[in-house]
């Protein structure tokens, strides 16, 4: 049985949490591997197909982690909830900014370009297209899907924690899912954390172009995001200062 998803966001730190959450394989599995894609691409390949990749009684949760999950429609959400009403939703989210400048980064690559020789004209477009806008703006995701699931079955992180928690961030996880953490403090000398497993907790993974959102850029993002930062502050009651500095 599938037991949780984890449904975004986009460049927020998944792939990261994938390769640690599968450190734990003695409890944790993922049958389809990480970005099965299924509700949003493969859907004609059928539930059963999605239901059966998951099926394997082997003692462990089930896991899906697909970031283009957090913009779902609605429709697609229901019928994910109709077949599978009590799973546990992890959601990690990041400076909508930085998001949209790494998305952007990675299809620029992907496209072939030279981040540094793209124009701003193409990166503004590409904040401004339809795949981003929805994947950066995480209130209306976090409401969309609660509109099936109870509050109590999302948990929701910030990617800025890993780079300065790692440990408290992924304990946040395991206890989300019902398991106790494999990892010890990193400053608590405890040898259930050996020097490889900390030099992996502070590795970044996939790590990308590494050049700093351009400053001409930040006009723009700021347009865009800053409302829905205020927003999602107040509707979470939480402090998002720091991505609007």
């Amino acid at each position: 049985m599938l037991d949780f998803l984890v449904i975004g966001a986009q460049k927020a730190g998944t792939t990261w949490l994938f390769g640690k959450l599968r450190w734990h394989h003695q409890k944790i599995s993922f049958p389809g591997g990480k970005e099965v894609h299924f509700w949003d691409l493969f859907k004609a390949r059928g539930t059963d197909w999605y239901v059966n990749l998951f099926s394997k009684p082997d003692g462990r949760l089930h896991g899906d982690m697909t970031p283009a999950y957090a913009a779902l429609p609605l429709e697609v959400i229901a019928e994910c909830h109709g077949l599978f009403p009590n799973l546990r939703l992890i959601y990690t989210i990041r400076d909508p900014a930085e998001r949209a400048w790494s998305a952007a980064k990675m299809d620029a690559i992907r496209a072939g370009m030279k981040v540094a020789d793209v124009p701003d004209e193409w990166f503004i477009s590409h904040f401004r297209s339809t795949g981003s806008l929805a994947r950066g703006d995480y209130e209306s995701c976090i409401r969309n899907w609660l509109r099936f699931y109870r509050k109590e079955q999302l948990l929701i992180l910030r990617f800025e924690e890993i780079l300065k928690d790692p440990v408290s961030y992924l304990g946040k996880c395991f206890n989300h899912l019902g398991l106790e953490t494999i990892y010890a403090p990193i400053d608590s000398g405890s040898a259930d954390l050996d020097t490889k497993e900390e030099v992996e907790l502070r590795k970044k993974a996939r790590e990308g172009s590494l050049e700093p959102l351009r400053p001409s850029l930040r006009p723009a993002l700021r347009e865009i995001y800053d409302v829905k930062i205020r927003s999602l502050s107040e509707y979470l009651g939480q402090d998002f200062g720091d991505w609007l500095a």
